[in-house]
């Protein structure tokens, strides 16, 4: 079995942040999906749980943290060009999600962040390897 990603978010409406994954292109797995959990597909090896508090909680050994005040990551996204990531973004930001700063372009990534409804942090981003 080759070697994936899970990433698992605690989210307090889970319809609603499913709604916002599937904006910026994540695609649902329903063999891993329920009224507490949804397995949101990036690739064939990188998934985002998106969990309710009370389930999150029968993973977790700590208290969830407040990331609405506090960023506890920062994770990436990489798209294939820059109007793929003004696409995804422009998709978040019409489904709730919120831009916390404005894009940064360092000429060879173009970047820029989108927060979902509990604060989580994305940096969604373009690189460009002739740009090194």
């Amino acid at each position: 079995m080759p070697q994936q990603v899970f990433i698992n978010l605690p989210v307090r409406e889970l319809k609603r942040s499913v709604a916002l994954y599937q904006s910026l292109g994540f695609a649902i797995n329903p063999q891993f999906s329920d009224d507490t959990a949804h397995c949101m597909v990036w690739s064939e090896h990188i998934y985002v749980m998106l969990l309710s508090h009370e389930k999150f909680m029968g993973f977790a050994t700590k208290p969830i943290a407040d990331t609405q005040n506090a960023v506890a990551a920062l994770i990436s996204l990489s798209f294939e060009d820059k109007a793929a990531v003004d696409a995804a973004m422009a998709s978040g930001l019409a489904t709730g999600g919120k831009e916390p700063h404005e894009l940064r372009d360092y000429g060879f990534m173009y970047q820029r962040s989108l927060e979902d409804f509990d604060g989580h942090t994305w940096e969604l981003f373009y690189m460009d390897p002739a740009g090194f």
